[in-house]
């Protein structure tokens, strides 16, 4: 790595922010926000619902919007970012996928769980014969070992990734953590990888220098950190850090602050913070977004929270195993009782 090295800053905060206010962003916030991320020179920016388009549902909540509206708003906003979007197989359908190129994305993220690439080959395909730029992404990418990573992502580049992308959905990674496994990778595929890091135990920022040193082109990263839980790497605080470094990301660091202010006053009832909440979750390895059910749980259960993340970590439960939540409150309570 030189110290002129160009990062590519991929901005999901009308995607992954969704989550922090249970998928209800308006045509305005979508719109306000959009233009001034695109204004400061963010080349890339992901809407959606926070599980990915066609994930709308009672399961995981219903949006404000429909994917279309979220999309064309987008759209019509950003006059030289691309538009991104993530799917998740078993949400979205390559009709959704279909549409959405339609719409104007230029580039589909198509989500897994770390040891499951394989479910990404047919969407994967479809995105490039739609003439998409597509890209696989791992999820809870802690709870597989660098080698397994590396080879997921060489499965991934095998049925069309162009470029290939490790999710710490549970904010659960060190450095150390991060650069043998982006060292990993990207000795094992010819495509650029990405890192995306949440907050958990705040590392975000410093998980995604190690990432770009161990050699990640591109990092994802959201306005004042918006999103589940103790939120995503800060957007703004990256872009300054990277520049620190001497790293090249072709945004207005100015006009990216005044987008990151626009956020906070429009997109959220406050910024993330770290909680005891977030914290047991990021040490047990435990998607973000859990937090909220979690806490419902524990207090219909009368039991604390922070064991119940425990108890998550242990049964290495992943995100879309939300039913699993009140059983595992429901255990210990009886465990407790027993006593």
């Amino acid at each position: 790595m030189t110290a002129q090295t160009t990062v590519t800053v991929h901005d999901p905060t009308l995607r992954d922010g969704q989550h922090a206010v249970r998928h209800q962003l308006d045509a305005e916030q979508i719109r306000t926000y959009a233009a001034a991320a695109d204004a400061a020179g963010v080349p890339v920016i992901e809407v959606g619902h926070g599980n990915g388009i066609g994930a709308s549902s009672l399961q995981v909540g219903r949006t404000r919007l429909s994917d279309d509206e979220m999309l064309a708003t987008a759209r019509e906003a950003c006059a030289h970012s691309r538009l991104a979007t993530l799917m998740l197989p078993g949400w979205a359908t390559t009709a959704d996928v279909r549409n959405a190129v339609r719409l104007g994305v230029d580039v589909v993220r198509v989500a897994a769980h770390c040891t499951e690439a394989s479910v990404t080959e047919r969407h994967l395909g479809a995105i490039r014969e739609l003439g998409a730029e597509a890209q696989g992404v791992l999820l809870m990418s802690h709870m597989a070992s660098p080698g397994e990573l590396a080879e997921q992502c060489a499965l991934m580049t095998g049925y069309g990734a162009q470029a290939v992308c490790l999710f710490d959905s549970a904010g659960h990674f060190l450095p150390d953590d991060v650069t043998a496994r982006i060292t990993a990778v990207t000795a094992a595929v010819d495509v650029p990888v990405a890192f995306h890091g949440h907050n958990n135990l705040a590392m975000a920022v410093a998980n995604s220098v190690a990432a770009v040193e161990a050699g990640a082109r591109t990092i994802d990263a959201c306005a004042r950190g918006f999103g589940a839980g103790a939120g995503n790497t800060q957007l703004e605080v990256l872009v300054a850090v990277l520049e620190r470094y001497g790293h090249r990301t072709g945004i207005d660091l100015r006009r990216l602050a005044d987008a990151a202010d626009l956020a906070e006053r429009t997109l959220m009832p406050a910024p993330p913070t770290i909680d005891s909440t977030s914290l047991v979750s990021g040490l047990a390895g435990v998607f973000s977004g859990f937090k909220k059910p979690v806490l419902a749980a524990a207090e219909s259960e009368g039991v604390h929270p922070w064991d119940v993340f425990v108890e998550l970590g242990r049964l290495r439960v992943i995100a879309g195993q939300e039913d699993v939540i009140p059983d595992a409150a429901r255990s210990l309570a009886s465990l407790e009782a027993g006593r």
